[in-house]
């Protein structure tokens, strides 16, 4: 999703852009729609890593990304976000003295817990150029003390995602397939292992939703991982309530159900910024997020992995009326053009 818009300016303008895909995300059914509905040209290389462990799997992509990198001696390797695929292309650039660019650098979380954490903290530190989406990400890297000049605020690159696809998320009416058409219901995404890897948190929150189910519909499109460790749990809804769990769905559905929800309850970075974005209520179960300006400016708040903490919160979002949204500085849909700007050299937005 982040990948998508500069695909797109980059075709627009000429550029030359080679796709890589490392396969770290290597479920066929959410990887393969996610290309599809964003209109991602298919990938010149696929290193097809798939899964194992935070060590093996990073080790995997350096050693297949390596041939890729050389045999393509780019200008500038784009890395994005705080996957492992990130950090592993990145190390790989910088040591056959390619230079990096990475997009949505300077988020913070300081939860060292967090594999992403430590991701994002080694590849921008390893970064030529450094796109913040946030005035936030801004400060944190010029604390760390990285050079103004190699910093550029260009904006939240999700949300030039999400400003291209929402007029075919309207018309997906999604709401209306699933049932729950001009009616009130929350909708939810978890797969952080903090969450869904602990059976007692698990449980906690599986719940919390089937009580909140007894009240409004609640639609829950269920991770592959989250669902295994559901089965592990041997966790079923109750027959009480109406907790709909789905297959995970293509992102256009998700965008069209997100937009018109009354409540997203997720562990999800991009969640947080899409339902603040569209001023949609979003509780985040999480202790801390790298995405502070959405609980600041935006609709976002954190809450505990605990049954009662969610329902309270769940409920005084429900009572609340819905408010709409505060612009944040440069979530505006052209976050993708500023970047190939500075790529080409044709602007500055530096700090």
């Amino acid at each position: 999703m982040k990948l998508a818009p500069l695909a797109s300016a980059a075709a627009r303008r000429g550029v030359r852009h080679v796709i890589v895909h490392t396969g770290q995300h290597y479920d066929a059914e959410m990887s393969g729609s996610f290309f599809a509905d964003l209109g991602i040209p298919s990938p010149d290389h696929n290193l097809e890593v798939g899964s194992g462990s935070h060590a093996a799997q990073t080790a995997l992509i350096m050693q297949r990304f390596e041939p890729v990198c050389v045999s393509a001696a780019p200008d500038v390797v784009l890395v994005y976000g705080d996957v492992n695929s990130t950090v592993a292309a990145a190390l790989v650039a910088a040591k056959l003295g390619f230079k990096v660019a990475h997009v949505e650098a300077g988020l913070r979380s300081r939860d060292w817990t967090m594999p992403e954490e430590i991701n994002r903290v080694v590849t921008d530190r390893l970064a030529d150029l450094l796109f913040a989406p946030s005035r936030d990400g801004v400060e944190n890297l010029r604390a760390e003390g990285v050079p103004a000049g190699r910093i550029h605020m260009v904006g939240n690159i999700m949300v030039d995602t999400l400003v291209a696809l929402l007029p075919r998320a309207r018309e997906a009416a999604a709401a209306a397939k699933f049932g729950v058409g001009g009616r009130p219901f929350v909708f939810v995404t978890l797969h952080r292992p903090n969450n869904v890897d602990v059976s007692s948190t698990l449980r906690e929150i599986l719940d919390a939703l089937a009580e909140l189910a007894t009240k409004l519909p609640v639609l829950f499109p269920v991770h592959p991982r989250t669902r295994a460790r559901m089965a592990e749990l041997g966790w079923t809804p109750p027959s009480a309530g109406w907790l709909r769990l789905l297959d995970p769905l293509p992102y256009v559905e998700t965008l069209s159900l997100v937009e018109r929800a009354s409540l997203v309850i997720t562990d999800s970075g991009g969640l947080q910024e899409e339902t603040s974005y569209l001023g949609v209520p979003c509780l985040t179960v999480r202790p801390t997020t790298e995405r502070p300006v959405t609980c600041t400016q935006g609709t976002n708040r954190l809450v505990k992995a605990e049954r009662g903490a969610i329902l309270t919160a769940a409920g005084e979002a429900l009572g609340n009326a819905r408010q709409e949204p505060r612009r944040i500085e440069r979530w505006d849909g052209r976050t993708a053009e500023r970047i190939l700007e500075v790529l080409l050299g044709e602007a500055s937005y530096s700090v």
